[in-house]
C-alpha cells in the first residue's frame, strides 16, 4: 500500500502546484498519508465481532485489562492508541490551525465518538466504549507532540529544523 500511498501523493501534489496552492508536497503528502494510516484501523473496528455492548464508565474497561493477559492489553491500549495517531502526526504538520493539542484532541475525540456511535448503530457485535474514545484521543495527542519539530507553522516561520 505504500508505494500506491506515495504515488497518490505525488500526483496530488502536482496538480496541487499547478493550481498555485501553497506548499502543495507538503499538504498532498499529510492528506493522504492521514487517510492511508486511519483507513486500516477503520476497516477493523467496523468489522463485525462477536462482543456486544456499551460501556460508558470512564477508565472501567481499562481497569478491568488490568487482569488480562499481557498480549490481550497489549492489543487493546496499543490498537486503540494508533486509530488516529495518523491524523495526529499529521495534522499539525499540513495546518497550522492544529498545532495546538486541544485541537487534535477535539477533532480526534469527536470522530472517535462517531466510530463508536457507528459501531453500536450498526449491531456490528463490538463494544462501545468511552474509554476507546479517551485512547484514540491520547494516541492523537502523543502523535502531534512526536511531530512537533515539523508543524505547518513552524514551518512556514523558518523556525523549524533545516
Amino acid at each position: 500500500m505504500l508505494p500506491a500511498a506515495i504515488a497518490v501523493a505525488h500526483l496530488l501534489a502536482r496538480l496541487r502546484a499547478r493550481r498555485g496552492h501553497p506548499r502543495p508536497a507538503r499538504t498532498a503528502y499529510a492528506d493522504v498519508f492521514i487517510v492511508a494510516g486511519t483507513l486500516p484501523w477503520l476497516w477493523m473496528i467496523l468489522t463485525p465481532g462477536s462482543a456486544s455492548g456499551v460501556s460508558l464508565v470512564p477508565l472501567r474497561d481499562l481497569a478491568d485489562l488490568a487482569h488480562a493477559p499481557l498480549g490481550a492489553v497489549f492489543a487493546q491500549v496499543g490498537g486503540n492508541l494508533l486509530v488516529f495517531a495518523a491524523l495526529g502526526a499529521l495534522l499539525p504538520v499540513r495546518s497550522a490551525r492544529f498545532s495546538a493539542l486541544w485541537r487534535v484532541a477535539l477533532l480526534a475525540a469527536a470522530l472517535s465518538a462517531a466510530v463508536e456511535a457507528l459501531q453500536y448503530g450498526l449491531r456490528l457485535g463490538r463494544v462501545s466504549s468511552v474509554d476507546d474514545v479517551l485512547l484514540n484521543a491520547a494516541g492523537a495527542v502523543l502523535a502531534a507532540l512526536a511531530t512537533r519539530p515539523w508543524r505547518a507553522g513552524r514551518a512556514a516561520t523558518g523556525t523549524g529544523p533545516r
